[in-house]
């Protein structure tokens, strides 16, 4: 009897930790917090893990450090709105007619559509965004932002019918009106008494209420605007737009950094008994630069660089909020931006003139609204203490690749249209990345294969006056070899023709012939 007990226990032995290598193995089982923090207008050379400067990012560096810094990471656009489609719903922008950055218009995501907190809400997540937005709100007419929303009662759709049981955000920027916070598709402290009107610059009838603006009234601001950004005056800020209405919603500005942060602490320790997904979308460090007056002269880059310094506390202030509430060790950490830096993106605020030997781009080509590099090569840090290994990547890893891989990361098998599952390269920095990928900035299209970068002719300005950043725009097409050449400064298209109609054929394969058909970046 003992010796068959003996062997009995053997074998539950054997059978246990055979499921439990299994379990080690196949970390998706485990259902591990997910948090994206998402940056807004980060460059890939404004984190000091990627690009050893004069600014420092320690916090962020701590991820990036224990964790996979991916050095070719990208977003899937080089402005927001796009790139934040493709992150929630693992498609290329460029497939949804009209798509680019947006202004107080509708919805841009189909309800239908599925989406990364959808998808986790099937396994029992908890999902929540807080921060910013920016793809629309209600069901108006299209894109153009004509689409009217009624601030003044439930805005639906929003993020709460894609997918998340939370949200807390701003509708579009920091610079465009409404400048309140919207709750689960309320207005956060609203007096009805009050009501929010709102219209913007393209609108074909634009009305100022009457009241004072950054255009007729540059005495009453105490930022001063460049371009675009000449309308409402909220805090002293000119904005993007027009606004009557809802003073005690009014949100303010050098407190907005706190506001997020303390709403995904509060998110946070409400859901930390079960798995949960939060989408944390930083404004900084997007127009306009309002660092709380803690962080002022912290830099010595003037408000672009205190801002990234802010930031970079936030996140470190998250993570201690993780490592109280004892879930750090179950909580899957992405860190990326939704598109390359900016320097003057509206406002007179000395980012160009105190930018010192700080280099946003990291020696990338371009910046926002571009097709080089610099537009869409972001920082890309995944981190999970004590699941994922310390390494570098050099590997090529899309935003648009994260529904697949967290879905599998979670158990689930999921296809989105243009995603790839890189679970495994994203835990255990093991695999290849892509082979190809398609970048994309203000609906028009470069091709990545391998280390081949192709720009297909564009019409238009080769140089944004207004940012002064290179577009990528010229009546050729553009080839260049990123590992001999990673600051696109030698274009190989005439030396090298076979590789440029292999690239234009791949390219065309998945992008289709009518490419060029696109319209010119205008900046509001």
């Amino acid at each position: 009897m003992t010796s068959k007990f003996t062997k009995q226990l053997c074998l539950i032995f054997l059978v246990s930790l055979f499921l439990s290598c299994k379990t080690e193995k196949n970390y998706s089982t485990e259902n591990p917090n997910i948090i994206i923090i998402y940056t807004d207008d980060l460059g890939y050379g404004d984190v000091s893990a990627y690009n050893k400067g004069t600014l420092k990012t320690p916090n962020i560096d701590k991820l990036a450090n224990e964790g996979i810094r991916f050095n070719n990471g990208y977003a899937s656009s080089a402005t927001c709105s796009p790139s934040r489609y493709a992150l929630l719903t693992g498609t290329y922008p460029w497939r949804k007619t009209g798509l680019k950055i947006i202004t107080g218009g509708s919805l841009v995501i189909d309800t239908t559509e599925m989406t990364i907190p959808k998808i986790l809400k099937t396994k029992g997540y908890h999902t929540g965004i807080v921060g910013k937005w920016h793809l629309g709100l209600g069901s108006g007419d299209g894109f153009d932002g004509t689409g009217a929303i009624n601030y003044n009662s439930n805005i639906s759709p929003g993020p709460n019918q894609v997918g998340f049981d939370y949200s807390h955000i701003m509708a579009d920027t920091q610079d465009r009106v409404p400048t309140v916070y919207i709750e689960n598709g309320d207005v956060v402290n609203l007096d009805p008494s009050d009501p929010i009107e709102v219209n913007f610059f393209h609108q074909k009838k634009h009305n100022d209420y009457g009241l004072p603006t950054g255009l007729k009234n540059p005495e009453l601001t105490t930022m001063k605007w460049h371009h675009g950004h000449n309308g409402s005056i909220v805090n002293g800020v000119p904005r993007i737009g027009y606004m009557k209405g809802g003073e005690k919603a009014r949100w303010s500005d050098i407190d907005m950094a706190d506001h997020f942060l303390e709403k995904a602490q509060e998110y946070i320790n409400k859901n930390k008994d079960k798995p949960f997904f939060l989408f944390y979308t930083l404004q900084q460090p997007h127009v306009p630069r309002t660092p709380h007056p803690r962080f002022e002269g912290t830099s010595g880059m003037g408000p672009r660089g205190d801002v990234i310094v802010e930031a970079d506390w936030c996140i470190g202030e998250l993570y201690k909020t993780l490592e109280s509430e004892g879930i750090l060790d179950n909580t899957l950490i992405i860190f990326s931006s939704d598109n390359g830096p900016v320097l003057n993106d509206g406002y007179y605020d000395d980012a160009v003139e105190k930018l010192g030997d700080h280099t946003p781009s990291g020696g990338l080509r371009g910046g926002k609204y571009s097709l080089f590099e610099a537009g869409t090569r972001v920082p890309f840090i995944t981190y999970w203490r004590g699941k994922i290994k310390p390494g570098i990547s050099n590997e090529i890893i899309s935003q648009i690749d994260l529904l697949n891989s967290i879905s599998k990361i979670v158990g689930i098998e999921y296809k989105s249209k243009d995603g790839i599952d890189f679970s495994d390269l994203i835990i255990n920095n093991k695999g290849q990345g892509r082979e190809e990928l398609i970048l994309e900035a203000s609906t028009r299209t470069a091709y990545r294969k391998g280390n081949w970068v192709m720009i297909p002719p564009y019409r238009g300005a080769s140089i944004s006056k207004n940012v002064n950043i290179e577009l990528g725009n010229s009546i050729d097409f553009k080839l260049y070899n990123l590992k001999e050449d990673p600051s696109q400064k030698s274009d190989l298209s005439k030396k090298e023709p076979e590789k440029l109609k292999e690239m234009i054929a791949s390219f065309v394969k998945i992008r289709g012939r009518d490419f060029s058909n696109i319209k010119n970046l205008v900046l509001e």
